[in-house]
This record gives C-alpha cells, structure tokens and sequence, in this order.
C-alpha cells in the first residue's frame, strides 16, 4: 500500500480536480490510500462560520455561500451534477442543523463540528469525479478509522484502536479519505490541529506499513527557504528523517511536526513532490540520509510575540519560577519557540494559537515586570555562515541566540 496526500491548493477548483485526475493516471494509483485537505480556504470560511455563530451573527449566509462555491466546482467538472450537488447540500443541511440545536457552549468541540465539512466534502466530490472517469475507488470516512481522545481541535490519536481499525481495509483497493480528521469515543468529531492533513497521512502510513509516503505540493519538494519570503531557495534532494524533524519543529511549513515521527519509526520512506511535474524527483525524506545539498535553511515564522519576565525582588529566575511559569503556559496552551534567561529575566518567543496570552500576561504580573513585543518576526537559520544573517534586518532586531548549528533571531516586524 501507498499513501498519498494531497492538500487543499491541488482541489481549491475544477482544473485542480482535473489535474489530481491526471497525476494519478500518470503515476499510478492501484493500492494506495489517498488522504485529501478541504477545497482552498475552506477551512478559514467554515471558521468565520464558527465565529458568526458565537458572536450571534447570521452565520446561515457564509454557508450558503460555500455550499454555491462547491456546487459550481461541481458543476464544472462533472456533465451532470444532480447526485453530486444532492451530497453537496446534505453536507450543508446537517451542518446548519446541528448549529441550529446545538447547546453546547464548547467553542473548540463547535469548531471541530463545522471545519469537518470542508474535508468531508472535498473527498466526496473528488470521489465520484473519478469513479466517473474510471479511476475505480472507495470514499471512507476517516471518522471510522482514527480514533482519537475528547481534545477538541488537538486530538490525541489512540493508536491501539486506531491501528485495529485500519487493519481491517484490504491491502488492495484504491481509497479515497479525509485529513485533519478523527473521532472521540463519543464518535463526535475530532481534529488533529491545523495542517494535520499531513499527520493523517502518516498514521494511515505507520497502520498500513505502507512501502511509502508522498505529499503532493504546489513546489518541486522541500525548499531551504519558503519562496514567498526568501529569494533563490535551492532544493534538498534528500535528507533525514532528524533533519526533516528539527525543520518541521522550527517552523517549515512543507512538512507538519507531527508527521516525521510515525514514519521513522517504521522507516517508511516519505516523499514531497510537486502535482504539477509528478515526474520530477521531488524530496526523499529516507534513514540515514544527510542534508543535502549542505546549505543553510531559513525558516520564518509570523505573528510571534516576545515576552521579558523580570523578578520584581531581583531574586534569581529559579527552577521552582521556572516551573509555574511554563505551567501556566501549559494552561494557556501558549507555545514557546525560543527562551533565553539571565540570572534575574527570561526572554520567552511565544506562539499564541488560542490568543489567550493577555490572559496569561495578567497571570503572571503579580510576581514579574513584565515587557511584551507583539507581533514580531522569529527567524531560524539551520546549518548557518557567516553571510546567513544578511537576510535579516539587524536594526530591527530584538534577540539573538545561537544553539550549534541553529541560530534564532527575533525582530520587530
């Protein structure tokens, strides 16, 4: 078996269907399992859904707009559209019907609910797209098959059902499934955090023991700079599965945190390569592989905030405040990308997901000073020289701080 994943820029429209139709016939598609992201922007319009829905706002109006926006790509592509446009508005129905009784105050479990249908649908017009055209496949619902805990929008896979429950499909067939999604014991539905397609992909790669792992993307493989921030990125041909970690846990947006680990762990070679030139090599992600070429990688990352905590009493930043403090960012689910501390300060650059950090800065205010850059810039440099920094702007910069072959660099945006 053979996973393939593909996200929402290879369906966002009627020629991305068709080019995904193409690619298959070019590559292959006999016993593989296809993990499949919601249409484009989707996901962001089904959460301003979430967001009229809680302000108390007529939320009815964007559902009816993106249920036209997929009718009319449905219309596009198939030369008749009833079955597909009638799947299309049940989707829509059930959703405007569970808002319309739900009770529950639980944004995050509302939220899970709702961004669900941009996958659901994506996968079921791709379906019988190529079951029209003779690519013979079986649509699931991934909801029957990853298991995961009541975490609304982090979903914690249980692997131990998961895993029972993919056994159960044939190694022979070509499946066409959801990423981003799973289910809780209640089988209400779960996410796996943004981007989590990619994480999809690996867990049905890891439950199947697929011979491998290919992510299709609008550029030729993995980059050593995202080309919409850096000139002349270069492309890593191969490099390994420690590599691929450190980037995707720095920030590289082409691969997804969570994905690296399930793959290595069976040493299931993982690809990234390009739906507009399948043919092309791509990226292998592979045991043992180095970097190459041997070159620095940029990676940046948007919307951060930098926080200095200093003791009020000059006393020293000790284990014990150490320890509440990163308890509290537990609790407010603040992710911390950089930390650097002095006797009596600790620099923090912080990653508000959930933007509950003005809540966590009153938090800790009664035992610290407290100095907040907000939205700044967090440069990583990995495999740094002497020139790498000549990216960056080094009046605006705030913070630097060099860890072997990593040097991070915060400024002002």
């Amino acid at each position: 078996m053979k996973v393939f994943k593909f996200g929402g820029a290879s369906v966002k429209d009627a020629d991305g269907i068709r080019n995904v139709a193409n690619l298959l016939q070019t590559v292959g598609y006999q016993n593989t399992c296809m993990i499949v992201s919601a249409m484009g922007k989707t996901t962001n319009a089904l959460e301003e859904v979430v967001k009229r829905y809680f302000n108390e706002d007529d939320y009815t109006l964007t559902i009816n707009e993106i249920e036209k926006q997929h009718i009319e790509i449905a219309k596009e592509v198939f030369e008749d559209a009833t079955d597909v446009s009638t799947e299309i508005s049940q989707f829509f129905n059930d959703l405007t019907s569970f808002l319309r009784r739900n009770k529950s105050p639980n944004r995050s479990y509302v939220y899970d609910q709702v961004v669900c249908c941009g996958e659901l649908i994506s996968t079921k017009i791709l379906s019988m797209y190529l079951n029209s055209i003779g690519l013979t496949n079986e649509w699931l619902d991934v909801r029957d098959y990853i298991k995961t805990d009541s975490t609304y929008r982090e979903g914690k896979v249980d692997w131990k059902s998961t895993e029972n429950n993919i056994a159960k499909l044939p190694t022979v067939g070509f499946y066409i499934t959801q990423g981003f999604l799973g289910s809780d014991p209640n089988y209400f539905t779960t996410t796996l955090g943004r981007e989590g397609s990619d994480y999809s992909a690996a867990i049905f790669a890891y439950c199947t023991n697929a011979e491998s792992m290919t992510i299709w993307k609008d550029v030729p493989g993995v980059l050593n700079a995202d080309p919409r921030y850096f000139e002349d990125t270069e492309l890593l041909n191969h490099i390994s599965y420690e590599e691929a970690i450190e980037l995707a846990y720095y920030g590289a947006s082409v691969i997804h945190p969570k994905t690296l680990q399930p793959l290595q762990q069976k040493e299931i070679p993982f690809f990234v390569k390009s739906f507009i030139n399948p043919l092309e090599p791509g990226t292998a992600v592979r045991k043992g592989q180095p970097l190459n070429p041997q070159v620095p990688c940029f990676i940046l990352k948007n919307e951060q905030h930098l926080i200095r905590l200093s003791s009020k009493d000059f006393s020293f930043i000790t284990e014990d405040k150490l320890s509440g403090l990163f308890t509290k960012l537990y609790q407010y689910q603040i992710k911390v990308n950089l930390m650097q501390n002095s006797a009596i300060s600790l620099s923090l650059c912080l990653e508000d997901k959930y933007n509950n950090l003005e809540q966590f800065i009153q938090d800790v205010e009664e035992e610290f000073k407290v100095q907040v850059d907000e939205n700044v810039l967090l440069y990583t440099i990995r495999h740094f020289d002497e020139n790498s920094d000549s990216v960056i702007n080094k009046d605006k910069e705030l913070l630097r701080q060099t860890v072997r072959e990593t040097l991070q660099i915060v400024v002002k945006n």
